[in-house]
């Protein structure tokens, strides 16, 4: 690994110090290396601290699989919706001034959204259908924690092919205020705070923002989030000078065998969409996952109170949410969900090891990251494997990561 000119992103620490066992962290790398010789993965960024120190730093592979250059540790990573735990953050920095209230109703500062209403249970949510009136408004916390009655266009019924795709084919077609109007002409899927359903919240969340601050999210990110925090490499689009670094996919799915490819991360998108838009590096998510760990400061920089940290970490779906489409992604079933993370309820369950309170999220590129409280432990894993072998390889690190703690 070529690490010339390179600053860990943390202080580095030797593993056994941090109570890791050396022969067994050992087998992390040498599975992933063995994911990259059979052909499920092209190349991986992977870094893991513990106590506020890096343990573990490694690359693997080769940043395009199509030439001989191997993994740079500053490798660029279209994030996809790790996105979203940025912008909850954003939201919450937000609260903590005064200018956002989460439990306020979504309307207040996007009017455009005011006459939404819903598709009843027993329509299929093709246009013309008959829709009802809201219970209950959609709120910010909705939007955060994924019960405002939005999806992506992923499901059976008719409305969900009324719905876009997802963040990148939105934010690729439509500008912000017409992502908002093509919303406001469709029904919800079913009434605000009553089912869990991944969707477009952050999307909206992040236009929330822009209207509270008047700045593009972008901006507000990097004069807030990325900037204070140190995360040079963050931004909504991989800058000309930087494309040297941005790493490519397989050709083709290891499963299905299709064509594989993702989104050009260089070119902008028309809005700033807060749930999936975001190109990193390892070394700057790590930060990002550790000012979480520690409560909402790193080096002397505090971003959030200790306390909201915790609101934002916390499981917030109680009985009255109907949280089933958890268990159709198989790392998570079992978990709760806090704002823009998922939580877990016990040390059971999930498809992985793991201890209650952890908190994680992912994108559908392949990226993915954890953080263990009761551990110490911050787990950042890069890579550009968008297909369904990202879901086997969340279980894998979880496993790995696990025995390797002494």
């Amino acid at each position: 690994m070529n690490k010339q000119g390179w600053t860990p992103p943390l202080p580095p620490a030797a593993a056994d110090t941090l109570g890791f066992v050396a022969a067994r962290l050992l087998r992390i790398g040498a599975a992933i290396e063995g994911e990259v010789a059979r052909g499920a993965l092209p190349g991986a960024v992977l870094m893991i601290a513990r106590r506020g120190r890096l343990a573990l730093c490694e690359t693997h592979g080769h940043l395009d699989p199509g030439s001989a250059k191997p993994m740079p540790v500053d490798a660029l990573f279209s994030i996809a919706s790790m996105t979203k735990p940025m912008v909850a953050v954003a939201a919450l920095m937000l609260c903590e001034e005064g200018r956002l209230a989460v439990n306020e109703p979504v309307r207040r500062y996007l009017p455009q959204l005011a006459a939404m209403r819903v598709n009843p249970p027993q329509c299929d949510g093709a246009a013309g259908d008959p829709t009802e009136a809201l219970r209950r408004e959609m709120t910010i916390e909705d939007l955060m924690r994924h019960t405002a009655g939005l999806s992506y266009g992923r499901g059976e019924k008719a409305i969900y092919g009324r719905y876009p795709f997802s963040s990148d084919v939105a934010s690729t077609r439509w500008n912000g205020s017409e992502f908002l109007d093509e919303l406001a002409r469709l029904p919800l899927h079913y009434q605000p705070g009553s089912k869990w359903e991944y969707s477009f919240g952050l999307d909206v969340l992040g236009l929330v923002i822009e209207a509270v601050t008047g700045q593009r999210l972008s901006q507000f990110l990097d004069e807030r989030l990325f900037r204070p925090l140190g995360m040079r490499d963050t931004a909504f689009t991989v800058p000309a000078q930087d494309v040297s670094r941005y790493a490519k996919t397989l050709p083709r799915d290891p499963v299905s065998g299709e064509v594989q490819k993702l989104r050009d991360g260089t070119v902008p998108h028309r809005f700033d969409c807060g749930g999936g838009c975001a190109v990193s590096t390892a070394g700057d998510y790590l930060r990002f996952a550790q000012m979480l760990a520690n409560g909402g400061e790193l080096d002397g920089v505090r971003l959030l109170s200790r306390k909201m940290v915790e609101f934002m970490t916390s499981d917030h779906l109680g009985p009255e949410v109907d949280h089933s489409a958890l268990n159709d992604y198989p790392n998570i079933r079992g978990y709760g969900f806090g704002l823009a993370v998922a939580v877990r309820r016990s040390p059971g369950r999930g498809g992985m090891p793991s201890s209650a309170g952890e908190f994680h999220w992912a994108g559908s590129t392949g990226t993915y990251f954890w953080v263990d409280p009761a551990e110490g432990l911050v787990v950042v894993f890069m890579a550009h494997a968008p297909g369904p072998i990202r879901y086997y390889h969340r279980q894998l690190l979880h496993a790995l990561v696990a025995q390797s703690l002494r």
